[in-house]
């Protein structure tokens, strides 16, 4: 082969494994045209065609589009410049699929409707810009007044949650899941009220009260069921429960009675909601920040055993 030598579009075929249809569509569209005709007016092709059918076969299969093609054939765009910007394209495709991926198993785990398949691809379909705009929102419309607790505020902005590219399934169900709180008026006000104390990091009237033996037996006892996977509604933790309610009663000069435990429970929950932990528990998995253990508040754990109990 050198570059006298002349191919019809049938060899061109057979060399470069593109179908003649498919190297007519190229030649008629100027991407590569032939280099002659026979005297019967049948396209020959040279060595440079065979050459530039090649590289317009490599770049197809790459996804580049023809028009990048033929600026590339006429020397208007470097390879280097074009090959830059598919990977680009590449990797914005891969973050699509993957959160696709993520998507479908969780719908899959949780065997989701068709209405919350619906929400949650278009919440993970949010932009960088547009999520963090969701949660500005959330942060004005709790705290944008006058009064805000300036530390509340900033503590929420510092720990904003923000998806990563290539989030994690169970960050996907973790944003989805936050993304539905921070739009609820109802959890807006438990995050107005409980966010100053968390914010100053003071004590609860009641663990002043209490005194720091009795409270550090509530939290080791607390963590002790927590650890143990008991649900604060069920029977075991009853036992756990009554005993702390005794205590208290007992520090307080109170009646353990339910109206005691009500108190108790209201007590608590002044600056541990647990819709509000719930949330800060989503923020440190969407973040992909390490759960702690140690701080994984326990009222409200407590609070759930003093309701249950004060209900029967």
């Amino acid at each position: 082969m050198d570059a006298t030598t002349l191919y019809a579009i049938g060899e061109l075929s057979r060399r470069t494994g593109l179908s003649v249809r498919t190297i007519r569509f190229y030649s008629d569209s100027g991407v590569v045209a032939p280099t002659t005709r026979s005297p019967a007016g049948h396209r020959l092709y040279g060595l440079d065609a065979l050459i530039r059918l090649e590289l317009v076969r490599t770049l197809r299969e790459l996804g580049v589009d023809l028009p990048t093609i033929r600026r590339v054939l006429d020397r208007e765009l470097s390879m280097a410049e074009v090959a830059a910007a598919h990977a680009d394209a590449v990797d914005v495709r891969i973050r699509t699929l993957l959160l696709r991926r993520s998507v479908l198993r969780v719908v899959a785990g949780r065997g989701s409707s068709p209405e919350e398949t619906k929400l949650m691809h278009e919440l993970t379909q949010l932009s960088a810009e547009e999520r963090r705009r969701l949660i500005d929102d959330f942060i004005e419309g709790t705290f944008g007044t006058v009064d805000a607790d300036p530390a509340a505020v900033a503590m929420v902005r510092a720990a904003t949650p923000d998806l990563p590219a290539d989030p994690t399934d169970e960050q996907v169900a973790a944003w989805v899941e936050l993304a539905g709180l921070v739009g609820d008026e109802d959890f807006r006000a438990r995050m107005r009220r409980t966010a100053p104390h968390r914010a100053a990091g003071r004590p609860l009237d009641i663990e002043s009260a209490a005194g720091e033996e009795l409270m550090t037996f509530t939290r080791q006892k607390v963590a002790e069921a927590m650890e143990s996977g008991l649900d604060p509604r069920g029977d075991r933790a009853a036992l756990v429960v009554d005993d702390l309610v005794h205590r208290f009663a007992e520090v307080f000069a109170r009646t353990p009675d339910t109206g005691f435990r009500a108190w108790m429970a209201q007590e608590f929950e002044v600056a541990h909601d647990p819709r509000v932990d719930r949330y800060w528990r989503l923020v440190w998995i969407v973040n992909g920040w390490q759960v702690v253990p140690s701080l994984l508040p326990i009222y409200p754990w407590l609070t759930q055993g003093l309701h249950r109990a004060a209900a029967l």
